[in-house]
């Protein structure tokens, strides 16, 4: 059910996990502990991933290094001093991802990725929550309905 968010139509949670500053305590947390079905993304060893629906009412569960969203966010390994260090990122798959950028800006959100097209396809714009989540709100064609 597509649910209208102050000019931002919010259609699916499309992702969430921590940011690891410390990835093997998070690894053995997660995955060995909790015994989630996490798996290196191709390409990238460090990003852990679940598989597509492989973890129930979570479309992407991942564990994200901390330089892996600095690099992300900012073009560089190291997180920006005067911004908080996030904790976790989650992202909302929109309908419309034009809109739902300009709702933010004109909202007085301070964006660190403005509808940026990622090499995996996904379009994502990204800003910190007031609690310092990383958050994203995305376009992410492979986990929309094929019509």
């Amino acid at each position: 059910m597509e649910q209208p968010f102050c000019g931002v139509e919010v259609l699916f949670v499309a992702g969430f996990g921590p940011i690891t500053q410390n990835s093997s305590q998070s690894v053995a947390f997660y995955q060995q502990a909790l015994g989630l079905p996490l798996k290196p993304m191709e390409g990238n060893e460090d990003y852990l991933l679940t598989e597509h629906d492989a973890l129930a009412g979570v479309k992407h569960f991942a564990l994200w290094p901390l330089a892996q969203a600095a690099q992300s966010c900012f073009g560089q390994d190291q997180w920006p001093q005067d911004l908080p260090v996030p904790q976790a990122w989650m992202e909302f798959d929109v309908a419309d991802m034009e809109k739902a950028t300009q709702t933010l800006l004109d909202q007085g959100y301070q964006l660190l990725v403005a509808n940026r097209l990622e090499p995996w396809g996904q379009s994502v714009t990204r800003l910190l929550s007031p609690e310092g989540l990383l958050v994203g709100v995305t376009l992410t064609p492979w986990m929309r309905a094929k019509a």
